[in-house]
């Protein structure tokens, strides 16, 4: 279980299964590129690097990233920082983020992520979909 990465010529995409929560904006986005049932399940062969960094980008947990290889733009840091409250689930923040652990250390720097608000999560205090299993409402 860790991170992968999927390369073509002209993008590389990066999967950190550990954060995915299947929200499955990738699955409907690009569904010729990020097919559950496939293997290797992502497959960046089947469409365009803008097409993939744009789906990429959707996805709210930051388990997927990219890297364009072409000299397309890079992941865009967003202006400011929002958080969204999922019902029944994860509050999912946008922005420049640094999440730091209660020691003071840096847990992560990225621009998308989910954070547990089930308090059910083995990956704490990232979310990891506890939620569904547990009832959690709110």
């Amino acid at each position: 279980m860790g991170t992968h990465e999927y390369r073509i010529d002209s993008i590389v995409v990066i999967y950190d299964q550990r954060r995915c929560i299947h929200v499955a904006n990738c699955v409907h986005g690009a569904p010729d590129v990020f097919n559950p049932e496939a293997r290797p399940w992502i497959q960046p062969e089947h469409a365009a690097a803008d097409r993939i960094a744009e789906v990429v980008m959707t996805c709210p947990t930051g388990a997927l990233h990219f890297e364009r290889l072409d000299g397309g733009a890079p992941e865009p840091v967003p202006e400011e920082n929002t958080i969204m409250v999922a019902a029944d689930g994860p509050l999912f923040v946008r922005g420049a983020i640094e999440v730091i652990g209660e020691d003071g250390q840096v847990l992560l720097k990225d621009t998308r992520v989910a954070l547990c608000r089930c308090g059910g999560s083995g990956n704490k205090p990232f979310c990891d979909g506890s939620h569904k299993k547990n009832g959690f409402r709110g």
